[in-house]
């Protein structure tokens, strides 16, 4: 049974503690297995609570996976990772700014940065690039309609073209949908 829940953004690897029963992990179907899309996530109690509605939670798994492992054009992984960390952040999704805190950091080499945002905040000082990501990101988690012209110049002037942009736009979208989600349904714990 994890522990205590943390009140402090950390890079440290968490747990999740839902507030409702999953399904338990002998008791998937094949249906609810082909929701999951890897086999590997019905270890989660969060993916095996989602695939008490197993469509809905492949069409959620597929997007996650596009959005972050489709590195073909566009922005680069870490700092697609840096703007869920930063949407989490700013929402206050400890357990989700966590996890993609430690893929940002893995993919950008830049741990101290990383860090420097869950201790300081969206509002940390972490360069030209990453504050124009961090602060479109923010932006848009706020409410759709906070993200400006402005903020689409500021990307651009850091060399972000469309496709970057965009994939900064699905990364934040995508994770202040998740962090209500996550927040919703359980805790982090340690």
């Amino acid at each position: 049974m994890p522990g205590a829940e943390p009140v402090v953004f950390t890079q440290a690897e968490l747990q999740w503690q839902p507030w409702l029963a999953p399904l338990d992990e002998g008791a998937l179907t094949p249906r609810h297995l082909a929701g999951l899309v890897d086999a590997a996530r019905a270890k989660s109690p969060y993916f095996r609570l989602l695939a008490r509605d197993p469509d809905t939670l492949g069409a959620r798994t597929r997007a996650d996976k596009d959005i972050f492992y489709n590195p073909a054009a566009g922005l680069p992984r870490a700092e697609r990772e840096l703007a869920a960390a930063a949407t989490s952040r700013y929402n206050g999704c400890i357990y989700c700014a966590s996890v993609h805190a430690r893929f940002a950091s893995h993919f950008s080499h830049r741990k101290d940065d990383v860090q420097r945002l869950l201790d300081e905040g969206v509002q940390a000082d972490l360069g030209a690039r990453w504050n124009a990501i961090v602060d479109a990101s923010v932006a848009l988690t706020a409410t759709p309609q906070r993200l400006e012209v402005t903020h689409v110049a500021a990307l651009r002037a850091q060399g972000l073209d469309a496709q970057a942009a965009a994939d900064l736009v699905h990364a934040a979208a995508f994770f202040n949908w998740a962090n209500r989600l996550m927040l919703s349904l359980g805790a982090p714990r340690y």
